[in-house]
């Protein structure tokens, strides 16, 4: 079962009570791809990047089983750049800069040997291009995901409504779920996003876990307890793509194995908080992801007698 992966391959500069970076590789697809390919292969990347990323990382992904056709590279300008600062609750951040670069003149296409995959995560991005994306697939998937945020929400409401029409799942967090419906109540918000074309619905609350809605059916994830979170950037990435892997991987696109998938997504992304941008994602092995795994079990494993 092959993945595509849409979305940004950039550098970041991050600050965090922890520590200080001033240039790692970061970006939505980069973060989602080392996730998902600790579970299936190949992992089918559509990206844009500059003369400057490094070839190191190309190489790195490509060994992880990761295909790199769908990659631009635009020789006469840099990659994509972002810089941020956390607050002290690590919940909250400010953007400092955001260079667009080569991403100013993105217009992602599926190449031919892409064509067939069976899922497809589209990660946040304009909706005009997650929507070309889809629409250059000859074949629909089996399953569509989107990630969107409140800056889309913002300024391209309209192409963002229309995109949700063709999407299987829809990824928000809980202050973008009630920006898009206008509820304060999340179970209502997600009865209106559903109603808007998404089948699936799934709400991210950061340290607080996360929601999966279908239908009149809900499932909540906790996150897992941390002693220290270094760097929360690309956590949500992390966790789409620790999701996509284990769907991808099993081919089980049922409410039931998409509980598993948010148990595996968040164990991943409580990997990737431990180090500056996808550092630890890079390090894990089958058996720290099963022992984590078995930490999020435990977590929520419990007996009780009804009397």
């Amino acid at each position: 079962m092959s993945l595509i992966t849409v979305g940004t391959m950039a550098f970041d500069a991050i600050e965090t009570p922890f520590g200080k970076i001033t240039k790692i590789v970061g970006g939505s697809a980069t973060y989602a791809a080392y996730a998902a390919c600790h579970f299936v292969k190949p992992v089918q990347q559509i990206s844009i990047v500059g003369y400057d990323f490094p070839k190191e990382e190309m190489d790195e992904l490509r060994k992880r089983g990761v295909h790199l056709d769908g990659v631009e590279i635009v020789k006469d300008k840099k990659s994509f750049f972002w810089s941020g600062r956390y607050h002290e609750d690590m919940n909250t951040r400010d953007t400092l800069v955001t260079d667009l670069n080569v991403l100013a003149d993105f217009d992602p296409k599926v190449p031919d040997s892409y064509q067939g995959a069976e899922f497809l995560m589209l990660g946040n991005l304009m909706p005009k291009l997650q929507l070309n994306v889809i629409q250059e697939m000859k074949k629909r998937p089996k399953l569509i995901v989107m990630d969107t945020m409140n800056f889309w929400m913002d300024t391209a409401m309209a192409d963002l409504r229309i995109v949700m029409r063709y999407i299987d799942l829809l990824l928000v967090n809980d202050a973008e779920a009630r920006q898009l419906t206008g509820q304060f109540s999340l179970v209502k918000a997600a009865r209106s996003i559903m109603e808007m074309g998404p089948k699936y619905l799934i709400i991210k609350k950061g340290e607080h876990g996360a929601l999966l809605f279908h239908g009149n059916d809900v499932f909540f994830a906790p996150a897992l307890p941390l002693e220290e979170v270094f760097d929360p950037t690309g956590a949500g990435d992390t966790f789409a793509g620790g999701f996509m892997g284990h769907l991808a991987k099993t081919g089980d696109i049922s409410f039931e194995n998409m509980k598993r998938g948010i148990i595996v997504g968040s164990a991943m992304a409580s990997f990737c908080v431990e180090k500056f941008g996808p550092t630890r994602l890079k390090e894990v092995t089958k058996t720290d992801i099963d022992a984590r795994i078995q930490q999020f079990i435990d977590l929520v494993s419990f007996e009780i007698e009804l009397v």
